[in-house]
Order: structure tokens, then sequence, then C-alpha cells
């Protein structure tokens, strides 16, 4: 469980040599740049076949899933053998490069966090592969190292996973990750000396840690030991919530709540003190459901019951705040957008409820109490509004945003009168303004010094109509004075799943692109969070095509309007958005011109048996179900190429370690891809190495990745890098 705007969320013989030898892309408007045809890795294929309810589906690259054997290692050394260098000799890469990493290269700070009288914050200076620590005892005091992750690694791929400090402002449990992976290792600090105590935890995966009100110990979440050789796509079952207390081993921690049943194991356990220091609030999650239960055990007394307090898994429920034993929860129950709710815990029944905040027509994000007051994030159109209510549900006060985007945090407790949130847009650096709650005054606190200039850019949203009627909101970044001439190298990205909302952000790499001429295009599609429940559960398991269909709309609203053409549209998304591209690559394939595919769940039949692929049935359904099954098979990436198709310029791009999504979707859908494919498009895989799904990755990974997809995609599309300053 972490703590997000005051709020506990729950929150996987082979090679021959390859050659090059010349070909080009399809005559358009502007002459391409030639480059080398190019030779693939022959992929061995095995007689692999699998029995779904009847059906017999074929799985010829199974082998790849094996990310420990050699012959994996040398497929994957085969395959860069081939993308590498035709990355280095794309047009203007060098340009691209330089100017991706200038941009880069402006001071970055995270939100201020106050505890025990002190501010703690991160700050990059530009290029550092990780952000550093910093605490002061005053926000305008001399800043101090409390930990740099760049000291830790050569290559900065060891990074900061996660952090908590204690009550009393003393001490520091932080958590690392290598190479990208998930599995966290959380040490203890001295915040005043520095240096770690001989606290050390192992096996620690999707866990924060929450300290006691003593600072004697704290909570946190944590898997077996898996067996050697199973670390990273190895299933993750049966976790459980443990209480360390400091200066003990591992081996003698108190576990606190666990589910042991077979039947139970996917059962995923978080725990967080309340702030009052009287509560341990358990949160439980199940792969099957994206509904959740809360329950909670009294601190004020040693060994007292789990009490379940809300376990029917009938809605998602997210723990706010407490008033004693009075518990403030956000809830969807029969409220699809979000409503506040209180329970007190000494008359639980349904009846004695009482709603505080009711829904509204805006979609509830987040709630926080800070002077007493509740302060409420919502999706208004996909862009954010900030509204402030006493503790009676009363509205006080709307907080003013500079324009249409995106704010964050509101963290801190009940009592305080500040704190600090975060703003941003296609064109708006995120800045962080001090929020006085008692006045309702934001100033500005931390504005980047970004080398570009925000009047150059338009930023618009349109709505256009999906396959069935269904309207759906789009954002649009380019500079002033496009043209809509259908020639515009475009790039659609999208994500589409899991609750999980696309609000308008500032990023470096979209400002490259929109330089090199190009436009962004970020439609919301179902299945994300923008409208609330219905809008998720009209794009997850038997409806998942609608999201497919959302984007494919986008892409023939872009061409309708002149925006773009085939010829000039790629499509790019990562994890469940690389989903998104393989599947709307292999059903429109004459549809775009180039697809960048990231970390993809590409394989639907066979997601749910690594790492945490099971707890995404919820989202996509289970393949041991029959009716899912054939939801699923009718749009898996995997299983739709078709031989024989001229599939766009592709560049799949994933790592080594990524445990979360694991690279086997994505060398499978290469090998598949490259057999499939009679076009003279390339089709190509990018394997990162000491990197995972995408946290914590170093700087000079992502410029460098960044740089090769823009790259890719310039070329592709026909953009003119040489317009970069």
């Amino acid at each position: 469980m972490r703590r997000c705007r005051g709020s506990f969320v729950w929150a996987g013989s082979l090679v021959v040599a390859a050659a090059l030898v010349g070909c080009q892309q399809p005559s358009a408007s502007r002459a391409p740049v030639e480059m080398p045809r190019l030779t693939y890795p022959v992929t061995r294929q095995v007689d692999q076949v699998d029995d779904y309810h009847g059906v017999r589906v074929a799985d010829p690259y199974r082998w790849l899933e094996d990310d420990n054997s050699p012959e994996t290692a040398a497929w994957v050394q085969a395959q860069n053998a081939v993308t590498m260098p035709f990355l280095a000799r794309l047009p203007h890469r060098d340009r691209i490069n330089a100017r991706l990493t200038k941009l880069w290269n402006y001071e970055r700070y995270g939100l201020p966090y106050q505890e025990g009288g002190r501010y703690f914050y991160s700050k990059n200076d530009g290029l550092q592969n990780q952000s550093v620590l910093y605490w002061t005892e005053r926000l305008d005091g001399e800043p101090r190292v409390l930990l740099d992750p760049n000291q830790l690694s050569d290559d900065g791929t060891v990074a900061l996973a996660g952090y908590s400090v204690s009550h009393d402002g003393r001490l520091m449990a932080y958590g690392l990750s290598g190479a990208g992976s998930d599995w966290i290792e959380y040490r203890v600090r001295d915040i005043d000396t520095g240096t770690d105590r001989d606290d050390h935890l192992k096996w620690i995966k999707f866990s924060g840690v929450s300290w006691t009100k003593s600072n004697d110990g704290f909570y946190y979440s944590r898997y077996d030991e898996p067996p050697a050789g199973q670390e990273l796509a190895g299933q993750n079952y049966h976790q459980k919530l443990y209480f360390h207390r400091l200066g003990t081993p591992q081996s003698e921690d108190r576990l606190i709540y666990h589910r042991p049943a077979e039947s139970e194991k996917d059962w995923m356990i978080s725990g967080g003190v309340t702030d009052d220091g009287e509560y341990l609030i358990i949160g439980v999650s199940k792969s099957d459901t994206t509904n959740n239960c809360i329950f909670y055990q009294s601190l004020a007394e040693p060994d007292a019951p789990v009490v379940e307090l809300l376990n029917q898994f009938d809605a998602q429920y997210s723990f706010i705040d407490n008033d004693g034993p009075v518990f403030w929860l956000k809830t969807d129950l029969d409220a699809p957008r979000g409503r506040v709710i209180a329970i007190d815990t000494r008359r639980p029944d349904r009846g004695a409820w009482k709603e505080i905040i009711p829904e509204s027509g805006d979609t509830l994000q987040g709630v926080s109490t800070i002077n007493n007051q509740f302060i409420a994030t919502y999706l208004k159109d996909a862009h954010t509004a900030v509204r402030v209510f006493d503790l009676e549900g009363r509205p006080v006060r709307e907080v003013a945003l500079p324009t249409l985007g995106t704010a964050g945090g509101f963290g801190g407790k009940r009592r305080d009168t500040e704190t600090f949130y975060q703003f941003t847009s296609f064109n708006f650096p995120a800045t962080i303004y001090r929020y006085d709650a008692a006045t309702g005054r934001s100033t500005e606190y931390r504005r980047p010094k970004v080398d570009f200039n925000p009047a150059d850019y338009e930023v618009k949203q349109v709505f256009y109509h999906s396959k069935d009627g269904t309207r759906v909101p789009m954002f649009i970044a380019h500079r002033k004075g496009l043209k809509l001439n259908g020639a515009n190298p475009t790039y659609l990205y999208g994500y589409g799943g899991f609750d999980i909302s696309l609000t308008p952000y500032f990023s470096v790499s979209t400002i490259v692109w929109l330089d090199m001429g190009g436009v962004y295009a970020m439609p919301n599609l179902r299945g994300g969070g923008e409208y609330g429940k219905a809008w998720h559960d009209a794009g997850r398991k038997l409806n998942k095509q609608n999201v497919f269909d959302d984007f494919i709309a986008a892409a023939e609203w872009l061409i309708a309007n002149r925006y773009t053409s085939p010829r000039h549209l790629g499509i790019g998304g990562g994890s469940n958005g690389g989903l998104l591209v393989g599947a709307c690559m292999t059903q429109r394939p004459e549809l775009f011109a180039a697809a960048l595919p990231a970390v993809g769940v590409l394989d639907m039949l066979r997601f749910n048996k690594f790492t945490i692929g099971h707890a995404w049935v919820a989202d996509y359904g289970s393949p041991e179900n029959p009716e899912e099954f054939r939801a699923l098979y009718a749009y898996s990436p995997l299983h739709n190429l078709k031989k024989g198709t001229a599939y766009p310029a592709t560049l799949i791009t994933t790592a080594d370690h990524d445990d979360r999504v694991v690279p086997a979707h994505s060398f499978k859908f290469a090998a598949a891809l490259q057999a499939a494919h009679s076009g003279p498009a390339p089709v190509l895989i990018r394997i990162e190495t000491k990197a995972g799904h995408g946290a914590g990755k170093p700087t000079a990974k992502r410029i460098e990745e960044l740089t090769d997809q823009w790259a890719f995609l310039g070329w592709a599309l026909q953009a003119d890098a040489s317009k970069l300053p």
C-alpha cells in the first residue's frame, strides 16, 4: 500500500547470420531516404500445440519464454545485431539525440514531503541517471543529500523504488531496485548521520512500507523467496503482510495477515498505518475483479483481530483518513464516477453509512485531508479540476489551475495547513506550487527552465465518434502554423486499460517530435478511468475490442480532418498500450505506416503464466474461461499475424529484466512478425539490457531509446528532423 494524495491506494537451432542488402520505403510526397533491406535471424520453430476448450493453437516459439537459456540469449544477440546497426544509420539520428539531450538537461524537482519537522524531496540536475533525495529543516534551508542512487552503480541501473520516513523524522526506510526489476530490497537509514542500520529486507514487490506511530518498525508486504532461476519470470502468488521491528532480522518479522488457501493464492495484501497511529488498514485485491476489500486491525492492543470491514469485493474502496473510529473512504459503490462516504466502525452496517461528498458529473480521482478539509481531485473531460470541501461535504472553493492540464499531489496530514501540488500540460513543464489551505492561495515554488518557447505550440482537445457511436475525447498538440494538408507526420499514442487515465503532461520527447514537424495525438480510450467505472468496464474483458475500435476511429478522424494520411501515421503505446498497438497493427495494417509497441502484452493466451500476469485477468479475462478465451484469441496480436501481409514499419522495444510484462511477449511477437511479414518495411526488435518495464530506467538509457524511436518514426513517416534547433 502506498500513500498518494493523502489516501491509501491499491494499489515470456535458432539463428543464422544476418545480412544486409539495399531497399527503400514506398515513394510518397517527400523522397524517402534509402535504407538497407534486412535479412532477419531465422528463429527455430517447435511443434508445440495447446488445446483451449477444443481449439488447437500452435505456439512454435514457446522456447523463447525461457529467458535463462543460452539459445534465447543467442537469439537476443542476433536480433540486436540486425536492429542496432539499422538504427545507427537512420538519418538525423545524431541531431535528434543532441536535441533530446539538450532539452533534457534542466533541473527537475519532486514534490516536497514533510515529516517530523523536516522536508524531503528529490532533485535531478538534468542529465543525472537517477534523481537524488535531499532533506532540509526549512523550505529555504540548505539541502543535505540523504541518498544518491547514482553512487550505487556505475551505469545508473540501481534506482530508488520507494521510501518512507518515520514520524519523528529520524529514520528512513528506503527500497532499491536493480536493472529495472520489480523486486525491491529495503534498508533503513539514519537521517542525521546518513548511515544505514543492519536492517535488510528482501523479496518485496508491489509494496511500500508504513511506520508505526512509535517509530519502532513498519509494515510491508512480500512474497516467499522464488526458486533459483525463477526470480524474473516465476509467478507471484501468496503475498503476505508482515511487521518488521527495527534491529531484528527479516526471519523474525511477524506475519500479520495472509490467505494460505490455494484458491486465494492470487490475493494481494497491503497495509498502512493511519495518521493517528490507531489502526492498520489492510487492503485486499484479487485477480478476477477490479474491486477490492478493506480490513483493519486496532493497534491499541496487542494481537487484536483483523476485522473484515468490507469483504464482499462489491466495489472499489480507497481509505482516505479517519476521525477516531470513523473511516472516510472513496468508493464507486452506487456511484460509477466516485463519491466519499463515512463508516463508523462501531456501527458498520450499511444502513448507517453516511455520504459525505456525493457523486458528480466529473470523475473523482483522489481525495486527501488537509486543514480539516477534503481536497478532491476530479477529471473533467480528461483534465484536472480540484475542489475543496469541509468535513461535512459542503463545498468551500475550487483551486484555480493555470490552464487545461493535470494537477497532482495535495498530500499531507489532516491538521496541516500547507501542501504542495504539481501542474503540467503538453507545453507547460511540471511546475510545483505551495498551497495554503487556510487561505486557498497557491504560490509558485519550483518552475523548471526548459530550453523551449511554450508559445510556439498549440494544444487542443477534440471529440470524435467511435465505431459504435461513442463520443471519445482526444488531445492534439503541434507547432503553430500547421497546415492541414494530409501530409503531416503524426504520432498517435494510447493506452486504454486498467482504469488508468491519460491526461495532458509535459515531455521533452514530445517537444522534440513537434519540432520535427510532427503532430502528437492522444485519445482517451475506453478501458481507462477518464469517465469512471462505466468507461473502464466498456473497455475490458469481453468489451476489449471497443478500445481498439476507439483507437482506429481516432486514426480515421485524423485522416478525415487532413492532419495526416496512412502514409504519414504512426502509432505507439507501452505495456497495455503495447497490446493496443499490436492489436491495431494486426487488424488494420494498411492504416498505419509505423508502429512502436513497447514492453507490450502480446500473447493473450499465456499472459497469466508469468510473474504478476494473473492480476490482469480482471481487465483481460482468463484464457481458462471459454467465452473469455474466444475474445482473447480474436485479438491476441501474436495469434492474429497473417502470413503474406505487409505490416507497418515496426520497432518493438523490450528489456531483458522486465519482470512485469516478461520479454517473451515481445520475443515471440517479433519472431512471428518477421516470419509473416511480406512488405519492404523493417520489422525490428530492440532489446535493452540491464533494464526492466520502465521504472527507474537511467536517463542515459531513456535518451538513447527515445532517440532510436524518434529516428525510426521520423524516417518511416518522412518527418523532417533537419528542422530541429
